[in-house]
This record gives C-alpha cells, structure tokens and sequence, in this order.
C-alpha cells in the first residue's frame, strides 16, 4: 500500500513537471516572438539551468493574447519562497520603507500620478517596499500593474543577476540628481576613481577600491540604514544651545514639530513609521559603529573615526545656515507678507512640500508657493543634502562647491528677496 501511495505521488509529480514544462515551452515559444528580450535575459540567468521557469513566477492563468492581465507579477512573497535569508534582510533594511516614505510625503500627493506612480518620477525609484494588499490593488486601479517588486529594482528582469546587483552601478538608476547625487559623489572621489581604475586594469586585481555595496550592503546582506538619515536629522538634541535651536528650527519646518507649540505633530508617526531618522543615541550610535567597522577595513580607526566626527560638526555649520534661511521666510509667514499655501500643516515654511499643487489642478496650482519659499526649498533639498552627503561620501566639490557655497548663495538671495518683499508691503 506504501508503495502504491509513493508511485502515484511520483506520478503526479512527472506529470505537474511535465505540465509545468509544456506551460513554459508555450511561454517561450510565443514570448520569443512578442518579447524576446524577456526570453533572452531569462536564458541567460540561474533560474533558467535551476528549472525556475515561467509558471513558477507568473503563474499558469495566463496563456493567450487577450488574457494576459491574468499573468501574475510576482511580489517579494514569491521571490521568499526560495530566498527567504534575503527576503528577511531587506524586509528590515531602509530600501523596504521607500514606497512608503514616497506616500508619506504631501507632495507625492500634489503631483500627477504619471510621475509618482508611472515609473518616470519620484516612484520609478520609490517603488521600493514590500506594499499591502491595499496599496497594490490602489495601484492596479490607477492601472500601474507592473510596478509590484522591489527585487527587481537591483536585479533587473529576467537575468535577476546577483553579479549586476553587485555593481555600483545597479545603485546609479537612484541614487543620483537633485537631492541624493551619491553616484556622482562616489564615482569622482578617490573610492571612485580606484573602482574605475581597477576595471580598467590600472590598479591590481586584489587592490582595495569600495563601492556602494561595499560600505552600505558588505556582505550581501539587504538590511541598510544611516546614522544621520535622509533629512540629515537626529536626536537628542546637541548639548550647544545655538546647535540645539537651529536643529529644532528644521524640524518644525520639515513638519516634525508644531512652531507654536514646539510639541511633536503626526508627521513625526510618519518619520518614526518608515525609520527615516535616529530618534535617540543609541540607534544613532549603533549605525556610526557599523560604518566604523567598514572604513577600518581599509584605514585605521582613529583616523575614520576623526573624519567622521568632522563629518558631525559640519552639520553644526550647515544647520546654522540653514535655520536662518527659514527664520526669515518664517517671519514673513507671521507678519502676513507670505499666505499659508493650501496642504501645509502650519502657518510656517514646509521643507517637505517640494512643490505644491492640489493634485487635480496641477498645471494651475503650480506657481501657489511663493517663489521664496521655492529657493528655501531648494537650500534644503538640493544644496544641503550636498554639503553632508559630499562630506561623509569624501567629494570636496560636492561639499563645498556645490553644497555650502550654495547654500550662502541661497541665503544671500532669501535676504534680498524678503527685503524686497517687506519694503513693497510697507516695511512690515
């Protein structure tokens, strides 16, 4: 009887491979002809010598022209089932929270959905995090199906290399431009440059030249987080009063904090929700070991440690500048110069508004934010994130050149601008 139950199991299972191996043949077959790219890229991965074949991504619903919404697009769910270890690392790491973040942020909710949701804006990137039932199926209504993996964002379909995902440049498609040029930052600095040259045969095989990977994901693990964070705040708060100001004034102009009151406001839910900074010593303490450790594979750790604490008292300089750009505009917020836009949590500068329209009028509502406020925007978005992320990414023109320099120039051009501004109204 045994024997018997074990045959017909072994039977089933030759016939579902069978199947299964039919299924793809077909899947191949016709996909050469619409696709062949697809066809290609998934012949020349692992998961073609492993038997992973279509069905077992995309499922087998799917087998004519007319029915291919049919076709499942996988999740990360699909991909856990046979790499868990790295599933479970990315699902603790700070590229989990990007869709998140993205959707946290007033202004993804000002823009068209063309840009956020669409693949060609904020969301081609912010597409990161594993999303619920509820954002995927917000997203299928809006007709954005394919944008349901974040796997794929590092290991581009179908060859879904480990070897590409490895290569700075899988972390270039993101991590460059206005706010966050860390690939431009990188590969002009001496790590760069080394990289570059060892490719090219200048530099030994064995020589030392770090990549994205190898100071923010060393050892294939997924998990990655910062000390300072995204917005280059943290807490507690520094022990110099003028420091300690400066950096409550950030807050309440990100949001965080209610200027009248002082007292943290929901959007601080939204920061703590999608980890976006350190909210206390220790975890801040526990992201500047690790980042420690990786520097003092290659130099000592009392000269890393010294660039890292020059790195932290820089923000002091830069957080001064910044928070008498907002003081300014602020205060033409209080005398009435400036009219509260719609969508901003307080009478006050909003660094996270980016831009500002209702989301259905946005080619009407564009110009609602005083041009002002769109330099001060632009002090924080752009040129502050290049002074500390040139600094700590060891790039002298981005952090001085294009980062501090710049943001004197912004002050400078908010000072005349709200000068301007107070004798056309009167002096107020």
């Amino acid at each position: 009887m045994q024997k018997m139950k074990y045959a017909l199991l072994g039977g089933a299972i030759t016939a579902l491979l069978m199947s299964s191996g039919a299924m793809a043949d077909s899947c191949i077959d016709c996909h050469t002809k619409i696709s062949p790219g697809q066809v290609q890229d998934w012949k020349a991965s692992k998961h073609s010598t492993e038997d992973v074949s279509c069905v077992n991504c995309h499922g087998d619903a799917h087998s004519t022209a007319e029915d291919y919404k049919k076709a499942q697009l996988p999740d990360e769910n699909v991909c856990a089932e046979c790499h868990e270890e790295q599933f479970d690392s990315f699902a603790k790491g700070k590229h989990n929270y990007g869709w998140t973040s993205l959707n946290a942020i007033p202004a993804t909710h000002w823009a068209p959905d063309e840009l956020m949701e669409g693949g060609r804006g904020c969301g081609g990137c912010h597409n990161m995090g594993i999303k619920t039932e509820a954002q995927k199926k917000e997203q299928l209504e809006k007709g954005y199906r394919y944008q349901n993996n974040s796997c794929d964002e590092c290991h581009t379909r179908h060859s879904f290399s480990k070897k590409e995902a490895n290569n700075p440049r899988a972390c270039q498609q993101c991590h460059m431009g206005y706010d966050h040029p860390q690939w431009e930052m990188w590969s002009s600095s001496k790590h760069g440059e080394r990289w570059f040259a060892k490719q090219n045969g200048d530099l030994p095989a064995d020589a030392v030249a770090p990549t994205c990977q190898t100071c923010h994901l060393p050892d294939g693990t997924h998990e990655n987080h910062t000390a300072w964070g995204f917005l280059g705040v943290r807490l507690p708060l520094p022990d110099d009063k003028q420091a300690a100001d400066d950096r409550v004034t950030i807050l309440m102009a990100l949001g965080v904090l209610d200027p009248e009151t002082g007292k943290p406001t929901p959007i601080l839910d939204a920061v703590k929700a999608v980890d976006m900074v350190r909210l206390d010593q220790e975890s801040w303490q526990k992201e500047r070991d690790k980042m420690l450790k990786v520097c003092s594979q290659c130099h000592s750790e009392a000269y890393a440690k010294e660039q890292m604490d020059a790195g932290d008292t820089m923000f002091v300089k830069i957080d001064r500048l910044m928070a008498e750009g907002i003081n300014t505009v602020a205060a033409l917020y209080k005398d009435g110069l400036i009219k509260k836009p719609a969508g901003y949590p307080a009478n006050y500068p909003f660094l996270l508004s980016f831009m500002h329209t209702n989301g259905n009028d946005w080619d009407k509502d564009y110009d609602k934010i005083s041009y002002i406020d769109q330099v001060l925007l632009q002090m924080y978005m752009k040129h502050r994130m290049r002074a500390y992320q040139g600094f700590f990414h060891v790039n002298p023109d981005y952090a001085y050149w294009y980062g501090f320099a710049e943001m004197y120039k912004d002050l400078g051009e908010i000072k005349e601008l709200a000068k301007v501004m107070r004798a056309t109204h009167g002096g107020h």
